[in-house]
């Protein structure tokens, strides 16, 4: 099998892997080297950087092959698939030949466990090597590490990659043990725990000598998948916030489950994948991330699922009418950024224009607020929008109206003269 039929393989394998991301990397320029990581090319695998560019990196699995039987997984051992492995050579070879080609920015490195995880993390590591001494090659890399893998091999990783990943993959002990009985919490768990203690000294250590070696300096990632188990919405976020809380996690990644096998415990084929789930979990979760909530603040026991027709910061907001309205002109920063269409951007223009002057309903819109959902939940110089009537329940169906044209639209069908009604 020659490099490009295993590369044709291998990088469709890896589709599925969300967790994809440069953000955070500061790898400047060296004399004698090529490339450079910083955050002007922060970015994803065909995504957008921190400054609005499309940056691109190679996103491909070292191999398929793979000794884990979970039952949501194309490459999993008992799924007949064809399957390929680069060599550490090959692998380091092709990434810098489209890299001299400006074919990517960067690699993004996973791998199916070949033999075991120490024995896969190992051919990582000598790709990564031949990489970063033979070919001097000073560009982002992001790599998996394998659950179960030595720490002494993780922290080797760590010292060749910008950014690590450890996928947890299913929220909770029992969907693991159901669908991924190779794979426990704690083998998930220890990992994540070396990451940031150990990129904490390495922090440290650079205080100290600016030329000491950094140890995975973008930080450490993690994917999950939605819809494959029947986990809530407030357990997913509730994980999510116990992550970022303890393993201080860059990102978390939500994977919509695209049923790709057909086993009992997993939805049927025909079913569609959970992409609006998928996407109210990314809004709720920028809610935890920059604008202050609590996952136990946006979901509880008696609402343990986003309402899919409003996002969570409304759904919020209807749930706590007696926060509202907020006066623009005296609530802080915090108060601001619980108003539905206010935004971190917009928050601050308003902190900076109220200083001068008292701002009017008539300013917002210039500032960023979008209307069509602050008006119901602030007030400017003591007054709301002009003619604005609205009741708990119609304040509802107004917020769903105006998330409506931003939503999937049903698929249009033909209609027939004598088709039964």
């Amino acid at each position: 099998m020659d490099v490009l039929e295993k590369l044709t393989i291998l990088t469709d394998a890896a589709k599925y892997d969300a967790a994809c991301t440069s953000s955070g990397g500061d790898r400047k320029a060296r004399a004698g080297w090529i490339g450079n990581t910083t955050t002007s090319i922060a970015g994803c695998c065909h995504s957008f950087s921190a400054d609005g560019r499309c940056v691109t990196l190679l996103k491909v699995l070292l191999t398929n092959r793979c000794v884990y039987d979970c039952k949501y997984c194309v490459n999993r051992r008992s799924n007949e698939t064809k399957r390929a492995m680069f060599t550490p050579e090959e692998l380091a070879d092709l990434t810098i030949q489209f890299y001299r080609r400006n074919y990517i920015e960067g690699l993004f490195l996973s791998s199916g466990v070949y033999r075991s995880p120490d024995y896969t993390t190992e051919l990582m590591i000598r790709s990564l090597r031949i990489l970063r001494e033979q070919y001097r090659f000073n560009g982002y890399i992001h790599a998996k590490a394998i659950p179960g893998t030595a720490p002494e091999l993780v922290e080797q990783l760590g010292f060749l990659a910008d950014r690590l990943s450890v996928n947890i993959e299913l929220p909770s002990e029992a969907g693991l043990r159901a669908l991924a009985p190779d794979k426990t919490k704690q083998a998930i768990l220890a990992p994540m725990g070396q990451i940031r203690v150990r990129g904490q000294q390495s922090r440290e250590e650079l205080v100290k000598y600016r030329h000491a070696p950094r140890f995975a300096p973008a930080g450490q990632s993690t994917q999950l998948i939605v819809g494959a188990t029947a986990d809530t919405d407030f357990h997913i976020l509730r994980l999510t916030q116990g992550l970022y809380d303890r393993y201080r996690l860059k990102r978390v990644f939500y994977s919509a489950y695209v049923p790709v096998v057909e086993h009992a415990l997993l939805p049927a084929k025909d079913t569609k994948p959970p992409l609006l789930r998928e996407h109210r979990l990314y809004q709720a979760d920028w809610l935890l991330r920059f604008y202050g909530f609590r996952a136990e603040e946006l979901l509880d026991a008696s609402h343990p699922d986003f309402n899919p027709q409003v996002d969570p910061k409304c759904s919020w907001a209807l749930r706590h009418l007696d926060f509202f309205p907020v006066e623009v002109n005296r609530a802080d920063y915090e108060a601001l950024l619980r108003i539905p269409g206010v935004g971190m951007v917009s928050a601050k223009r308003i902190l900076v224009s109220r200083r001068t002057r008292k701002l009017r309903i008539e300013d917002l819109p210039k500032l960023g607020v979008v209307m069509k959902r602050a008006q119901y939940f602030l007030t400017a110089s003591g007054r709301m929008a002009e003619g604005l009537r609205f009741t708990p329940d119609s304040l509802l169906r107004n917020l769903i109206a105006a998330e409506r044209p931003s939503l999937p639209q049903p698929e249009l069908e033909q209609l027939f003269l004598f088709a039964p009604v």
